[in-house]
Order: C-alpha cells, then structure tokens, then sequence
C-alpha cells in the first residue's frame, strides 16, 4: 500500500516537471488550478472509497461468525459501484457550470484561465473511470488484499507518465496532453480494476441474488453513511483550494512556487497513507470480528512505522528539497521563490503525520461523525482564523495556517480517539455498519 500511495504524487512531479521545464511558468500555473478544481471533484468524493474500505473490511471480518458476510460483501461492492458510476455521469453533463463557477472563485490571470480550460475540458470526461477506480480501490483493500490495488494503481500511474511525457515533450501538447494522459489513464486503470475484481470475488462463493441492488432504500442508507466522509473530505479540500487560491492572487510565480512545494506535502501524504491504509483494513477486520486487542495491537503498530516515514521525509527534504526543486523548475524566479518557503515542507511531515494516521484508524472503526467534526473544525475554526490574523505576511501567513490547520486536526483526532477506543467493539447485537451514521 505504501508503494501504490506514493506512485500518485510521483506521477504529479513528473508532471510538474515536464511543464515546469518548458519556456513559461502560465502551464504550469494553467494545470495547477485546473488540478485545485479536480482535486476538489474527485478527492470531495473520496467516500466512494474510504467508505466502502471500511464497511467491507468489517464484512470481511465478520466472515467466521456472519452466514450472511459474503453477501454482504458483494452489497457493499454493487451499490457503490452503481453510485460511483452515477456521480461520474452527473459531473459531464454539470461540466459547464461546473467550469464557469470553479474558475470564477479562483479569479486567476486571464491567460492562466485561458490554458486551465483546456485543460478542464479534456480531463473532465475521465469522471466516471476515475470515481470506480475510487471504488475498486477501497473494497479490495477492506478484503485485506494489498496487491490488487497496487496494480491498478501502477497501471493508472504508469500510464500517465509514459503519455505526459510522450503527449507533452514529443508531440508537444503541453496543457492538453496532460490532461490527454489523465484521462487515458483513468480507462486503463479501470480496465485492470474490472479483471482484478472478478478475481476476488471468485474467492468468495455466493450469490448476488441475496443483495439489495435494487432497493432505493438501500441506497439513502449508503448515502447517509457516507455523508459524514463526504463533508469531511470536502473541508479538507477547502484548505488546499485556498492555498491554490490565495497563491494565484499573490501573483504566478507565487502559485507556480506554492504549486511545487506542494508537491512535497502530496508525497509525504500519499506514503503515510499507505500505512494509514493498511490501518484501514487491519482495524476494520478487528473491529468486525470484535477482537479488540488486535484492533489496539494494528493501531500501536502502523503508528511506529507511520512516524518512522515522517522522519524520513523531514531528512530527506532538509538536504535535498533545493536539489528537487531545481529538477522540477529551470525557471529562475520559481527557484528562488519555492527554496524560500521550502522550510515549511521540511517541518509538515513531523505535524502532518497525526492527522494521516488517524484518518486510516477512523475509516477503518467507521467513526465517519467524529471525522467530520474534527475536519471541518479545524479547517473554519483555525485554518481561516489564523490565515486572517497572519495575511500581511503574505505566502508565509498562508503557509503558517496550514500548519496550524494540520497541527490542530491530528491533536484533535488523537484525544478524541483515546476516549473512544474502549468502546469502538460493538455488541453482537448491533450492525458494524451502524457506526457510520
């Protein structure tokens, strides 16, 4: 899980390299806000996966003890799929309001906008790939199988990077073939997905006669689960839209720098949540079979190793971060500007590390509610207090915020968790899923 996190933000670099070598920093800055506007779509509907990681992962353990577990198990699957499909479908045919109102907030450069929607409208259309993906991903990880979703995502990230360097460096399509390569990417990805799921399921005798597939009830249950995941992922993109926002007001070679440097708190977090998603599985399957020292012996566990990486991404951007930014950027002012502001980066990971870990914990005891509270109180009651007081120092106030925002949220999900863990083993009597809403 770690190896398939970390693959995503590396496609990133490679594509903030490859746009960031050519003759202007307007690419680069045209696909990081189109990206903001994506990463608010997608990432906002996150729940597909976080979701059903949890529901299934706690199905799964429930197996020995549940007759009814494997059909359970294919419920959790179908009716996700079926929503997944459904959003991404919504989502082209709102793409033009969608597109208006998304660039009007963020109030880029003419010429910046001009290129983000090209960029927007190609990439738009790898919605409902990139929303099942989102799906396959979480279920196959809640049945414990760590590899599936490595090659779905290697398979994703892969392509993406053979395409933007083809797209972009040979046939020189600059923004287009970015988003060209997204999307391509997507499908293929999807492709894998499908064959690796029917893989599993074969491994798992039943039937989906048993399912409530057809049962629109079902399906407001679903959703009122997933409400909490929703809202929450949404305050979390907030805060990134903000940075991306309030950086394209500093002016481009701002956004561009901020752009970069983000790069490195996006590694930092996708390799942390490759144990917070083994946390996921591991503590969803305790919490499904009612084994409670297995739930706090997972927690002990992929805490050690998630604090051992945030180490190591502190070192690691301490005496390289100024090498790396020269590799992504040749453009003097965007240099200059990303090393001045990269001790911010060097730090995030030893704060940062909390809230990722926790989130895997959470997903994992399905405490969607508490997510929820801890997320959108520290993005409207600390990002943006702190952000406001701290504004006139500039791109330093915006990144002081957002290391007070991640500081508090791992504090408050830590506390919050040591009341809980005593209680989160549910009584045979109540449905795991249950604790979602």
């Amino acid at each position: 899980m770690i190896v398939s996190s970390v693959s995503v933000p590396l496609v990133g670099l490679v594509g903030t390299g490859v746009l960031g070598n050519l003759d202007d920093a307007i690419y680069l800055a045209a696909v990081a806000v189109a990206a903001q506007v994506f990463g608010i779509l997608f990432v906002g509907l996150n729940f597909l996966r976080m979701g059903t990681t949890g529901i299934t992962a706690q199905a799964h353990g429930s197996l020995a003890r549940n007759a009814g577990a494997s059909t359970a198990i294919r419920e959790s699957l179908g009716e996700a799929v079926i929503i997944a499909i459904a959003l991404g479908a919504l989502i082209i045919l709102l793409q033009v309001p969608i597109r208006n109102a998304a660039f009007g907030v963020i109030g880029a450069e003419p010429e910046v906008t001009r290129y983000a929607y090209q960029y927007f409208d190609i990439r738009i259309w790898s919605a409902p790939a990139t929303l099942f993906n989102f799906v396959a991903l979480g279920w196959l990880l809640g049945m414990q199988n760590g590899r599936a979703p490595l090659a779905i995502t290697l398979a994703i990230n892969l392509t993406n990077v053979v395409l933007d360097l083809w797209f972009v460096l040979g046939l020189g399509l600059k923004v287009r073939g970015v988003a060209a390569g997204a999307v391509l990417a997507e499908f293929a990805g999807a492709a894998v997905a499908t064959g690796l799921l029917v893989r599993e399921l074969r491994r798992y005798p039943g039937s989906w006669a048993g399912t409530r597939l057809l049962d629109l009830q079902s399906y407001r249950a679903l959703l009122k689960i997933n409400g909490n995941l929703f809202i929450r992922t949404l305050a979390l993109m907030f805060t990134f839209a903000f940075v991306t926002v309030q950086g394209a007001r500093l002016g481009t070679v701002f956004l561009a720098a901020n752009t970069l440097l983000m790069n490195f708190q996006w590694l930092t977090a996708y390799a942390l949540d490759g144990i917070a998603n083994a946390a996921e599985a591991l503590v969803g399957k305790a919490v499904g079979a009612r084994d409670k020292d297995g739930m706090l012996r997972a927690v002990r566990r992929t805490l050690v190793w998630s604090l051992g990486f945030a180490v190591l991404f502190s070192l690691v951007f301490w005496l390289a971060g100024p090498a790396i930014v020269r590799t992504l950027t040749s453009l003097p002012e965007v240099r200059a500007t990303a090393v001045q502001y990269l001790p911010w980066l060097i730090v995030l990971p030893l704060i940062s590390v909390w809230s990722f870990f926790y989130d895997g914990v959470y997903v994992g005891a399905t405490l969607s509610r508490e997510m929820r509270v801890v997320m959108t109180s520290t993005a409207f009651l600390v990002f943006l207090p702190v952000w406001f007081v701290t504004r006139d120092l500039g791109n330093h106030g915006l990144w002081l915020a957002f290391t007070a925002f991640m500081t508090l949220r791992g504090l408050g999900m830590h506390l919050w968790f040591n009341r809980l863990k005593d209680t989160l083993i549910t009584p045979p009597t109540i449905p795991a899923a249950s604790r979602l809403t």
